[in-house]
């Protein structure tokens, strides 16, 4: 099976039974509004200050998409005409060129990261599967009416490693999450994450040095990833395991602590406030809770039934006075209010 064939099926089969979601009205359901016009949107990140949001894509063509908050509104970033190709070949030293025809025309995204640069220009980074298991970096130029993208590099993943999401770190390079091996041992890393038993673990990347693992990283299903901005704790969620790690970096022995969400953790982002929105999937439930990263307090924000209409969540972004949660399937992005 094909790396993405593989990584979808895991997702979608693994889980408990969903009503089957449809290309369903994109009418308001109670309070949840939605953003229509997705392809399975994993991950999502918003450019700070403005009104546009990234969407990564799990299914269809794939691709990264461009959200206008304000309108509600969908366009293609990449692949697409207005899109442009520069390999950074000093940074991204070991990157063989951009995407070829054929992963462009099923460009599957999947983790999205962003680092700011200077004058509303970022670092793009998004998982990628297909003819190549990477991280495709870009570069977002938000400085004018509607931002732009052009591809810089890659990081090709190391066989067996299965990616599932990015984060950059202080000073360059980045950490990836190792979710579920490819190859011959996929079945056997599957039946152990099922269990909560470790089956992955992270990855770091540098310029000149590639891909090493991190010590004491191992987890069952290592999915959503964080740093903090002196780089010195990891905060992971464990899909498997159904729990969120810290993790120091950089200290020996590592300190590790473990909260149990009793949900499926997915993808994890940090609030303007310094705390850590954890989103997943329960029982037939989207799921989003707020993390201290300090106390590892737990406090529930969302616990959604799943509809017809939006299911599966996996990621929370906070938006005015509203929480964009994205998912890895169907066609929409759902708002939920912040106070419910």
């Amino acid at each position: 099976m094909k790396v993405i064939g593989l990584l979808v099926f895991v997702t979608f089969a693994l889980l408990q039974p969903l009503t089957a979601q449809t290309a369903a009205s994109c009418a308001p359901a109670g309070n949840i509004q939605f953003v229509c016009g997705q392809e399975a949107p994993e991950d999502l990140l918003h450019l700070p200050g403005s009104d546009w949001v990234i969407a990564s894509s799990m299914a269809g063509n794939g691709g990264i998409r461009l959200i206008s908050v304000g309108a509600k509104t969908s366009t293609l970033l990449y692949p697409s005409s207005s899109a442009k190709e520069q390999l950074d070949r000093k940074t991204y030293d070991t990157c063989p060129g951009a995407p070829d025809p054929g992963d462009k025309a099923k460009f599957t995204t999947h983790g999205l990261a962003m680092r700011a640069v200077r004058n509303s220009i970022y670092t793009l980074y998004a998982v990628h599967h297909g003819k190549r298991e990477s991280i495709e970096v870009f570069q977002v130029d938000a400085r004018s009416k509607a931002p732009a993208l052009t591809w810089i590099g890659c990081a090709i993943a190391p066989d067996p490693i299965g990616l599932n999401s990015v984060v950059p770190l202080p000073g360059g390079g980045f950490i990836a999450t190792n979710f579920l091996e490819r190859g011959a041992n996929a079945t056997a890393s599957r039946t152990k994450m099922m269990a909560g038993q470790n089956n992955g673990e992270l990855w770091e990347w540098h310029t000149g040095k590639g891909w090493g693992k991190v010590p004491g990283s191992e987890a069952s299903g290592a999915n959503g990833v964080e740093v903090s901005k002196d780089g010195k704790w990891l905060y992971v969620a464990a899909w498997g395991s159904q729990s969120f790690l810290r993790l120091s970096r950089g200290q020996t022995p590592v300190k590790r602590d473990t909260v149990p969400l009793g949900f499926r953790v997915d993808n994890i982002r940090f609030a303007p406030d310094g705390s850590i929105l954890a989103a997943g999937q329960g029982q037939r439930t989207t799921n989003v809770v707020r993390v201290d990263p300090k106390t590892l307090k737990i406090t529930e924000l969302i616990n959604q039934p799943n509809t017809e209409s939006f299911a599966s969540g996996t990621v929370a972004i906070p938006i005015g006075n509203d929480f964009w949660v994205g998912s890895f399937r169907g066609d929409r992005i759902a708002i939920f209010p912040a106070s419910q």
